[in-house]
């Protein structure tokens, strides 16, 4: 097992509630009334026009026409996807549904669709075209269109991106935005500052791979680097909106580096990603760090239905626990979070069934201060049997890789430590340190 908190490598039993219809003296549900403002509260951020879903779901027309399929999907508790085990934790961004609001849906369709009074309706959302965060402040995109093929496997992307900032920047929000998300399995971008000397021989602005490094020792290192994480992309995942008080750091003279991993589809496209940054309005008193626990060490025997691996880390210093983002590919199964006592007693914070098609990231409702010397432990299971429906080849013997029908095993979490404390002094351990 590798314990790996500051080298970053490279997104079910779902939260439901059975559904009943009203009591007999109950108003029927309508449209306005009644199911727009939870299709506003809990569908819209992705069921609107220019979004990732299929189809938009902002008017009656459009909402009536798929109407059977939404009480069908909420029902069963696939829309909206959590996947967030409710025994553990407390998480802000839950978009669940009571069941009062599950209930409603069905009896709406059983009803035959009203739509009610529109002045019934609340005001609309004010959505930022594009985006589901403020309107940007700076996007720096991909300058070059990446290439992808109709077929075969795609060998990690890379693209540098100079930020061109003359000075230090504080980072609120951010958000990943894939040209053609049909083709982005993840997409993870790096800050690398003016001093960092990670991939200075590759080329800027152009898109490459690390066997097209003609230095051997980036090509080593170009799936290893102790820079920070700006951003971590991939289905289903939202974008970072830190509390005021809270912001990552990008210092004057940064680059960018886009890590994108390209699957392809039967039909040949390009995809140009860029990011939409929000800058804090103040400096802020806390600085967020993306950290890690993974191990890649693990060998998954043929048809094992329910493989464990476990890997443990301690904290150096003090920091504030803000949110987690389990990473495994199509075997994955559940993924833990826990806090291990000194006295070996076992605190959950997180237990997710795994959804590859939907990576969330699970924000602490309350954020959590954690003492120095915290025990955090992460916990992956994986289903290589015939029983998995998503699985490439249950005869395989799986290990750490980077395409879909290999594994991973990542247990990215957020942090907040003073703001004058970066990621390499944050893992000097000091006194209070284990």
């Amino acid at each position: 097992m590798r314990v790996l908190f500051g080298v970053t490598f490279l997104a079910a039993t779902v939260l439901a509630a059975a559904a009943t219809s009203p009591a007999p003296d109950k108003p029927t549900p309508t449209f306005y009334k009644d199911i727009l403002p939870l299709l506003q509260d809990h569908c819209q951020s992705c069921h609107r026009p220019g979004e990732v879903a299929p189809m938009p779901l902002v008017t009656y027309e459009q909402t009536r026409r798929w109407a059977p399929a939404i009480a069908k999907a909420v029902q069963n508790g696939l829309m909206p996807p959590w996947f967030a085990d409710p025994r553990f934790g407390h998480f802000s961004n839950n978009p669940s549904l009571t069941p009062q609001q599950i209930a409603s849906v069905p009896a709406w369709v059983q009803a035959g669709c009203p739509a009610g009074n529109p002045h019934d309706a609340p005001s609309a959302p004010h959505w930022t075209e594009g985006w589901n965060i403020a309107q940007p402040d700076v996007v720096l995109p991909m300058p070059t269109p990446v290439t992808i093929p109709a077929d075969g496997d795609v060998e990690y992307t890379y693209e540098i991106v100079p930020t061109h900032f003359s000075e230090d920047r504080w980072i609120q929000m951010a958000e990943v935005h894939p040209s053609s998300p049909q083709y982005v399995h993840h997409a993870v971008v790096y800050i690398r500052p003016p001093d960092s000397r990670w991939l200075r021989h590759a080329p800027v602005g152009a898109p490459f791979t690390a066997s097209t490094l003609s230095d051997p020792q980036e090509r080593l290192e170009a799936h290893g680097t102790t820079s920070d994480l700006l951003l971590v992309y991939a289905p289903g995942s939202s974008p970072d909106h830190w509390p005021d008080g809270m912001a990552k750091f990008v210092p004057a003279g940064s680059d960018l580096v886009f890590q994108v991993h390209y699957t392809t589809n039967g039909m040949a496209g390009s995809d140009r990603t860029s990011i939409g940054l929000v800058f804090a309005k103040t400096p802020p008193r806390q600085r967020v760090i993306t950290l890690q626990l993974n191990d890649h060490a693990f060998i998954i025997p043929p048809g094992a239905d329910d493989f464990r691996v476990e890997v443990q880390g301690t904290l150096p210093h003090d920091a504030t626990l803000l949110s987690l983002f389990p990473h495994m590919h199509l075997r994955g199964k559940r993924f833990e979070y826990d806090i291990v006592r000194p006295d070996g007693l076992i605190e959950t914070l997180l237990r997710v069934n795994y959804h590859f098609h939907w990576q969330l990231s699970y924000r602490l409702a309350e954020p959590r201060p954690l003492k120095a010397g915290t025990r955090l432990r992460a916990v992956a299971w994986y289903d290589n049997s015939r029983n998995n429906p998503h699985n490439p080849d249950p005869d395989a013997t799986v290990t750490w890789g980077d395409q879909t029908y290999q594994e991973m095993m990542v247990g990215f979490f957020d942090v907040a430590v003073p703001a004058n404390m970066d990621k390499e002094h944050f893992f000097i351990r000091g006194q209070g340190g284990h």
